[in-house]
């Protein structure tokens, strides 16, 4: 048995991803599922989707790779986090589709409370916002909305979980039922300070506990597959929710270590060491990992519109055929003119925190054209990235000598494969930007819990020494160009968020 399974869960696919015993990929699998759209603001996926293409890309990558399941060591589980899905406890039939990160349902739910003067308690234990993002309201609203829902779940017959919870108790045939300390404390409902459910948000929420999962360390026992699933039974020891798995798979591993994964959005996760740190600049205080019933603890920023902007160029302006097209023509446009793009399509994400404000353009010029817009959409990522360090660095006072560790930003994600917008990145924030060699850094985090768990990995101080640089970017923008970009980015902000 020299191979690890990394499971990679998430929001519009699932992949299967195999490593060998120096930590390499060997093969990947992935199969896209249906997006469902009930209502405006509402997103759900058919558990049986995410079940069937998770099983399936599985048994794909396995044999892709020339092996079986007598190769394979352990199974580490990385997901989508923050979607809700409730199930049968005797049959495993979900009582409603799970309930998508994205969906905003529960918004008036969450006003509400918030109203009510609940906000503060909520933060002080969970680390989060009273926002529709998080799993519990959107656990309430299935309880409430479907018939008889909230008696059986009062009876025992009912079960809770995130994606990671719900592919667990289907690998291991409904034996086990628990989710890591990431996962959990990304549900509205975990005490990230005491390590336990909060009985106070329960209740506030009218949620029966005896239906939530047991939590464990993201390194860990979590049972073993069903024997007929792949023709042997294979231990679980590795879970955490993707941004953390991404954390892990960075080696980010000391205070002031500072990851920013670019996706369809951009996530920045911050390691504050073993004390929570509360955000005064309404960031969110998380998780990072739980090793060996320890928690280390991070500020979390999340930008909503990162890689999607490309996608706005390429399916709304249909000025790009495909995404690498945006660095030769961010190469190419006029020096001579600063277009500033607030990519605000669907609001505004940390630290402002604005659901109403829409995206704008200034700067805008007879001239202005395809290359001029490719540049103004990356550049904004670097721009709101820039917004995310300020913040997180003010509020962690013990980072104000340094940025991050040594000053460096490492990166990971589809948008991290451009040159172009990982310099601009560095220059905006004026510190190294820090690309890897393995950009599947989601993965592989996944991965090395569950190989450093079973034995086939090293430990923590191993893995990080084996992490790899591919490039460093440092900043060569001049300091009086820089203050200006930053002041013109602040003012475009404001003003978009005034209108």
């Amino acid at each position: 048995m020299s191979h690890i399974l990394a499971i990679d869960q998430g929001t519009t696919s699932s992949r299967a991803i195999l490593f060998d015993a120096q930590m390499q990929h060997v093969a990947t699998a992935q199969e896209e599922f249906a997006q469902h759209y009930p209502a405006s603001g509402w997103v759900e996926h058919d558990p049986s989707d995410l079940w069937s293409t998770t099983a399936g890309t599985c048994r794909a990558v396995i044999e892709r790779a020339g092996l079986s399941a007598a190769d394979i060591t352990a199974i580490g589980i990385t997901n989508q986090r923050e979607t809700t899905i409730v199930w049968d406890k005797a049959t495993g039939k979900p009582v409603h589709n799970a309930i998508v990160w994205q969906d905003r349902r529960t918004a008036d739910t969450c006003a509400a409370l918030r109203e009510a003067g609940h906000e503060a308690m909520v933060t002080d234990r969970t680390g989060l916002l009273l926002d529709p993002y998080f799993s519990g309201t959107k656990l309430k609203w299935i309880l409430d909305h479907n018939e008889g829902a909230r008696a059986r779940a009062e009876a025992g017959e009912l079960l809770f979980g995130t994606v990671d919870c719900f592919l667990i108790w289907k690998l291991t045939g409904g034996a086990v039922h628990a989710t890591d300390a990431t996962n959990a404390a990304r549900t509205l409902l975990y005490d990230i300070r005491k390590g336990r459910w909060s009985r106070t948000i329960c209740d506030l929420l009218g949620i029966p506990m005896q239906m939530l999962p047991q939590v464990r360390d993201c390194a860990a026992d979590y049972g073993t597959t069903r024997a007929d699933l792949f023709g042997r039974e294979i231990p679980i020891c590795g879970v955490a929710g993707d941004q953390q798995a991404a954390t892990v798979g960075q080696a980010c591993f000391k205070p002031g270590m500072m990851k920013s994964t670019y996706g369809t959005g951009c996530f920045a996760l911050l390691n504050t060491g073993d004390a929570p740190v509360v955000s005064h600049n309404r960031l969110l205080t998380t998780i990072a990992y739980q090793l060996g019933g320890k928690p280390t603890y991070a500020l979390e920023g999340s930008i909503f519109i990162a890689g999607a902007v490309v996608q706005w160029l390429r399916d709304g302006l249909k000025i790009i055929r495909e995404a690498k097209e945006t660095q030769p023509l961010a190469e190419a446009s006029d020096a001579g003119q600063d277009l500033i793009l607030v990519p605000a399509f669907t609001g505004l994400g940390a630290p402002y925190w604005n659901a109403d404000c829409r995206g704008a353009i200034y700067g805008l010029s007879r001239n202005s054209g395809p290359a001029e817009f490719a540049r103004a959409a990356l550049e904004s990522v670097g721009f709101q990235t820039l917004d995310l360090l300020d913040a997180m660095h003010a509020d962690w006072a013990a980072s104000a000598q340094g940025r991050t560790e040594a000053g460096v930003l490492r990166v990971d994600g589809g948008m991290s494969a451009s040159d172009w917008a990982m310099q601009f990145l560095s220059d905006i924030i004026g510190a190294p930007v820090d690309r890897p060699e393995v950009l599947e850094t989601t993965a592989l985090g996944a991965a090395w819990l569950a190989g450093m768990h079973a034995g086939l990995y090293p430990d923590m101080e191993g893995f990080a020494a084996q992490w790899a640089l591919e490039r460093r970017f440092t900043p060569a923008m001049e300091d009086g160009a820089r203050r200006a970009k930053v002041k013109r980015w602040k003012s475009a902000v404001q003003a978009t968020m005034s209108v």
